[in-house]
């Protein structure tokens, strides 16, 4: 069971829940700090603000830092899985203690800016959409500086990802977003790994829930490595791309027995 260390907090009508997945980030807290005082700095004209950390299994002083550098603040939950499950678990752990209005996931590295996840916000309110996606793959937006196999892997899926399923966006696979209470409450997602962004936003689109992507510019990360194991999430995003092609061919092989029964009952 999940581990939760957390400050008493008051419920808003407009508070945001930020759920922060986060592995072995030991280096990067001083950053990632400055980033979301910034980040609170912009919100906290419009919003109240919660930030709802998951430790997933950290080998380093990752907590022990988290610690010491928010004692301070007002509202936030450390929640810790004791050993490493993946960010698609992080989310849905951070999803269950998520208490806003408004839940947003953003990236520990950084590779976004604080003021992109003002803009995820207002999208939703302006368009009155379900989720707000950053989008560096949108005709608008950019990438810097970031590795090219990152780049070619995430460039690859969302191309797949627009050709094969139902919904049609530039950037499948960013966690940088901003969702209604409503879509974390009723969405399900199977997947641990990286390809859980994929999948609940296919499960939403499903399930009726709306999109609307942001352009924004990717950036690299400048503190620490990427946790993602490269084989893996490539092999996930396969297995869940299969998923769009053999249903639809399997209904055209029914439709073609049919059509077969029915010339042959004439």
């Amino acid at each position: 069971m999940p581990v939760e260390t957390n400050t008493d907090m008051s419920i808003k009508s407009e508070l945001v829940t930020v759920v922060i997945p986060i592995f072995n980030e030991e280096d990067g807290i001083t950053q990632l700090k400055e980033k979301l005082q910034h980040l609170q700095n912009l919100l906290e004209q419009d919003f109240e603000v919660e930030l709802v950390f998951v430790d997933d299994g950290s080998r380093d002083r990752t907590v022990e830092r988290l610690r010491e550098q928010f004692v301070s603040h007002p509202a936030v939950s450390i929640v810790e899985h004791g050993i490493n499950q993946g960010v698609g678990a992080a989310f849905r752990s951070g999803f269950a203690k998520a208490r806003g209005s408004f839940v947003c996931t953003i990236d520990a590295d950084c590779s976004y800016s604080p003021e992109g996840l003002l803009a995820l916000l207002h999208a939703l309110q302006a368009t009155g959409k379900d989720i707000a996606v950053a989008s560096p793959y949108h005709p608008e937006g950019g990438v810097e500086g970031v590795p090219m196999w990152r780049l070619a892997l995430s460039r690859a899926c969302s191309a797949l990802y627009r050709q094969l399923s139902p919904l049609k966006l530039y950037t499948y696979t960013s966690i940088f977003r901003a969702y209604r209470a409503a879509v974390i409450q009723s969405v399900t997602f199977k997947a641990d790994g990286f390809v859980s962004a994929s999948e609940i936003l296919i499960a939403a689109g499903r399930q009726g829930f709306t999109v609307t992507e942001v352009p924004m510019v990717l950036r690299s990360r400048t503190v620490g490595k990427s946790k993602m194991k490269v084989l893996r999430t490539i092999v996930s995003h396969l297995e869940m791309l299969s998923g769009f092609v053999v249903p639809a061919r399997s209904s055209k092989e029914h439709r073609a027995a049919q059509m077969m029964e029915i010339s042959q009952e004439k």
